[in-house]
């Protein structure tokens, strides 16, 4: 991933540093089980610990020859460790190390985005709680619906993003796995105990049955979640991009002292951000399919996922990390306009009422499809030649039989459509929010 979209944290998890410490931890852990079972002497793990070092450009140096990088890095070792370095990797395989490495490097990229989705989840739900009662339309096919509250709106989001933390838990179990099983996965050169006392160190589970490389059904399934995350991050971005348009603004992105808007146009304040986010998006979503096309690997073992994984593991979750900060960040600085919004939910002559007057109707008696005739006709001046809609409603004689005016009046009270926002908060925060 370019620096652009890159924060540190989740950036060096990918450096070789980063990797190669992991391959050193691997090993070693692996050097002490050997040792504990009488495989290799004890003085030899202990010597592992104790003198074993790597050179990041040293093993590029060696790689660059030999052409097989796991082989670089244990020469690289031998050259720290000494003799004793022969009894490094005794029965592994290369996948063994690389495999159990990416499962660590996946379980430390989820530890980080969840602790972002927390961040995500408390920025969603200070302006939920703030807009609880802040009225704005609801609309379907992006027309005008009926009256909600911009809080609900967020409630709504918070709900999924709480839902998409839950699914990163579990697609963060289904990754931390280890295998230590060597050639094939049978044990035959390396005792199932190492592969345990390895998983143990790494805090990972033991692989049922690894083949010689962890199954890639547990990767799919991991990168799947990201991609639903990056979807729900889009769905978000989208509404506020929609709600920033100048025919709506309603909301907007945060514009800073000193930003500017375009090259051209000084008085441009654009949904840069958002928009930002919607095209790191599809870029997370894009590794997807490679991942799980990544899960038909031949026989027991071939690399064919190997290139893939070195490109989407690190760019899907530095991605993931950027997009879910940036999102935070638009959240926590939200402008909102409740005039606005209210001026919105006045624009079409109250027609946002048209479902309580059917239904009042039908309650008065008149049958649902004279009831939706009679409504429909109404509406339809308003929306044409910009009506007032209570006004023809009062003067529909055929409506009149059913309905007085202070009826008709009382059903365009706006607190209506709210008497449940408490009832949703509670549900979707867990207390009585009052």
């Amino acid at each position: 991933m370019i620096p652009r979209y890159s924060r540190p944290e989740m950036t060096k998890i990918w450096e070789p540093e980063n990797k190669f410490r992991i391959w050193f931890e691997i090993e070693a852990h692996a050097c002490d089980a050997q040792a504990n079972l009488g495989t290799i002497p004890e003085a030899a793990a202990k010597r592992v610990w104790e003198r074993g070092k790597f050179d990041v450009e040293r093993i590029d140096e060696i790689e660059a020859e030999v052409k097989h990088d796991v082989i670089a890095f244990l020469t690289n070792l031998a050259e720290y460790v000494g003799p004793e370095a022969r009894f490094v990797h005794q029965g592994m395989t290369s996948s063994d190390v690389l495999d159990t490495c990416l499962s660590v490097q996946l379980c430390q990229a989820a530890d980080i985005i969840a602790n972002d989705l927390d961040q995500l989840l408390e920025a969603l739900k200070k302006q939920a709680l703030k807009h609880k009662f802040t009225p704005t339309v609801g609309r379907s096919h992006a027309i005008h619906a009926e009256p909600t509250t911009f809080g609900l709106k967020l409630a709504g989001y918070f709900a999924e993003f709480q839902r998409n933390k839950e699914r990163l838990i579990l697609a963060r179990k289904e990754i931390a796995t280890c295998a230590i099983s060597g050639p094939v996965g049978t044990f035959a050169s390396i005792e199932p105990e190492v592969e345990r006392h390895v998983a143990e160190k790494l805090g990972l589970k033991i692989e049922p049955v690894s083949t010689q490389i962890i199954p890639r059904d547990r990767h799919a399934m991991f990168f799947s979640i990201l991609g639903v995350i990056a979807s729900s991050l889009e769905r978000l971005a989208v509404e506020i991009r929609h709600l920033q348009r100048t025919e709506v603004r309603e909301a907007e992105e945060f514009f800073s002292s000193g930003q500017k808007g375009s090259s051209s146009m000084p008085h441009k304040r654009n949904p840069v951000l958002t928009e930002n986010i919607t095209g790191l998006a599809r870029l997370i979503r894009s590794h997807v399919v490679p991942s799980m096309e990544n899960v038909a690997l031949w026989h027991e073992r071939d690399i064919s996922h190997s290139s893939v994984e070195r490109v989407i593991a690190p760019d899907a979750t530095i991605a993931l990390d950027f997009s879910l900060a940036r999102m935070t960040g638009v959240i926590e600085k939200l402008v909102v306009y409740p005039d606005q919004m209210q001026k919105n939910l006045d624009k079409l002559g109250g027609l946002i009422n048209s479902q309580r007057i059917l239904l009042e109707l039908t309650q008065k008696g008149m049958s649902r499809e004279d009831s939706y005739e009679a409504v429909q006709r109404n509406a339809m001046p308003v929306w044409l030649e910009g009506k007032d809609f209570k006004a023809l409603l009062k003067n529909d004689t055929k409506i009149r039989e059913f309905l007085n005016e202070n009826e008709i009046e009382e059903l365009f009270n706006p607190d209506f459509h709210f008497k449940h926002v408490e009832t949703i908060f509670e549900r979707v925060f867990g207390l009585n929010l009052a």
